[in-house]
């Protein structure tokens, strides 16, 4: 939790300011007891309403002002809360954007939403009570305690008792609910993927009629995530009764000790009841503090969850020796690498490839599902780093590279294409904010999407719904590889970007790709083998590696796992097409 203060030193003057204001609500507030026993004891007992008249009035007065320092702390308090929260967001926003894939496998989306959200209340919560209640309880204590020696230091004896007897109390509470608390997020986590991933894939749900099975996946993570918090609560909620009763027991003990002395005439009756505000002042503030643990061991659990997402380092960033790479030719290459998901290559996704995609070829690369395809290409813009051998770009290593030079240079279309809230014009020049409506036009007929946009009512300006819910998937795939085309790239990455649109359509994209690829390396990954026949090199991974290289005809020849996969697609009568 401390190292969260940081985000509070833009907002150290309101803080200051709030806590002044709250220094002299105390001050005031510890005032009104001594006005009380000068009431008793100067006005009640010697019957001078002039007295009584006169405190009450000053009594009044201090209430007024203290009302209206309470106000002011509240306003600066919710103020630097608020904005706390909003930078704090901002910064873990910030940072997940520099995560790596690498990074976002381990902490799940839903992972990272409850801590957008969920945990950053928690910590901006205790924000604002620590500029309240948190800091008020303390000095309402420490001054009501020194008042209290000063009105009666025999009375002020029973505080030794119910001091230690109260902290011991609250850090039992404490250390018991603080790892529950931590228990009920991770649980949360769990009950955000499920409820993330049923909302994502709601139309899978209702296709395969699987309702019932995600009502039971919910209600599980629901039941459990319950349970954790009333475990939570049941043990909190001993705390204020416990507290309630040495309270109780203090204040009789105040009373009993205190009455004994006014009888005996060594203490006024005025002193008396001033002991026993003085003692509530102490022991309340206590009481407030018990009934925060929960609140705080939220804050403190969540505050841990938050600083893990800001401990956790890229696994891909940019070298310090980095240079920027202008102009590339666009020369790709593969030398002997190995990529694991762990940290060796014992259990290769990859193993051994090598390869060379020269400028402006087109490079198709056909295997298996698993076969180890994508993670190919998510080597050359680093999404991830090879685990060994390395990846050059025009014969630079693509570590040596700032990730921004070297992405800019790609242009990537995956098979889920991932559209955004917005138009479509505004999602295809995603990548190139600045570029020109006949621009977008162009690589909108590039990518074959130009004639559905200029049907559609808005045209260009049409509104793209969640996740592009309004669109087909063949329609996303097209938008997407418009996108890829805009940022003008000397790379050109399609993901089986083309597997949702129809043969007619694909052809299309590729006549048009063929028109643009001059000074363009372009790797195209495909289930089809009607879409990668013209291309200058096509490569069959197995398992990880590189079976044959070569071009249809020369693969038709030698490659017995081509052979096979063009048999079951296009079978004898496509052979004219070597």
């Amino acid at each position: 939790m401390r190292r969260m203060t940081r985000f509070l030193k833009p907002y150290q003057k309101a803080s200051a300011l709030a806590l002044l204001m709250l220094i002299s609500v105390v001050a005031m507030d510890l005032l009104i007891p001594r006005l009380v026993q000068r009431i008793i004891d100067e006005g009640i007992t010697r019957n001078d309403m002039a007295t009584v008249l006169n405190t009450a009035l000053i009594m009044i007065g201090v209430s007024f002002i203290s009302a209206l320092l309470t106000v002011g702390n509240t306003v600066l308090a919710v103020r630097v809360a608020q904005n706390f929260a909003t930078d704090l967001r901002s910064a873990l926003f910030r940072k997940i954007q520099t995560f790596s894939f690498g990074n976002l496998d381990r902490l799940q989306t839903g992972q990272l939403m409850v801590r957008l959200t969920s945990d950053v209340n928690q910590v901006q919560q205790i924000i604002l009570l620590s500029l309240r209640i948190l800091t008020r309880a303390p000095l309402m204590m420490l001054g009501s305690v020194i008042l209290l020696i000063l009105t009666s230091w025999q009375l002020a004896l029973l505080m030794l008792v119910l001091l230690p007897t109260t902290t011991l109390i609250i850090w039992f509470f404490t250390s018991k609910t603080q790892p529950l608390f931590l228990q009920v997020q991770r649980k949360l986590d769990k009950l955000n993927t499920v409820l993330q991933e049923n909302l994502a894939g709601v139309r899978v749900v209702k296709a395969f009629v699987r309702a019932d099975h995600e009502n039971a996946r919910f209600d599980q993570a629901n039941s459990v995530l319950t349970a954790q918090t009333i475990q939570v609560m049941r043990l909190l909620s001993m705390l204020f009764p416990t507290m309630l009763l040495l309270i109780n027991l203090g204040t009789a003990a105040v009373v009993w000790f205190g009455g004994y002395q006014v009888i005996s005439g060594t203490l006024t009756m005025g002193a008396v009841v001033a002991s026993v505000n003085y003692l509530l002042s102490t022991m309340f503030p206590l009481l407030m503090m018990s009934m925060m643990m929960g609140p705080l061991s939220a804050a403190q659990a969540s505050a841990g969850r938050i600083q893990e997402v800001f401990d956790s380092d890229p696994e891909v960033q940019s070298r310090p020796q980095a240079h920027a790479l202008t102009d590339a030719t666009g020369r790709v290459a593969f030398e002997n690498v190995c990529f694991s998901y762990s940290q060796d290559c014992h259990e290769p996704v990859l193993n051994k490839v090598n390869l060379v995609a020269e400028p402006g070829q087109t490079v198709a690369i056909l295997g298996a599902t698993g076969a180890g395809k994508s993670s190919l290409i998510h080597l050359i813009p680093r999404f991830y780093d090879a685990t060994e051998g390395r990846v050059t770009l025009d014969g630079v290593d693509v570590r040596d590279m700032t990730l921004e030079s070297l992405r800019a240079q790609v242009g990537i279309a995956l098979q889920e294409a991932v559209l955004f809230s917005g138009t479509i014009r505004d999602n295809i020049r995603y990548g190139r904010p600045d570029a020109t409506d006949a621009e977008v036009v162009t690589a909108a007929q590039a990518a074959q999407a130009h004639d559905f946009i200029v049907a559609l009512p808005d045209g260009y300006d049409t509104l793209v719904g969640q996740r592009g819910v309004n669109l087909s998937g063949g329609q996303k795939q097209r938008i997407a590889i418009a996108r890829a085309l805009l940022v003008q790239p000397r790379i050109l990455i399609l993901d089986d970007s083309t597997s949702a649109v129809d043969v007619e359509t694909e052809a299309g994209i590729q006549a048009a790709l063929d028109q643009l690829k001059n000074g363009r390396t372009s790797l195209v990954i495909a289930q089809r083998i009607s879409t990668v026949l013209n291309a200058d090199k096509i490569v069959v991974l197995d398992r990880g590696q590189i079976a044959a290289v070569g071009t249809h005809a020369e693969l038709m020849a030698s490659s017995p796992i081509y052979q096979e996969i063009y048999q079951s697609q296009l079978g004898d009568g496509g052979r004219h097409h070597g």
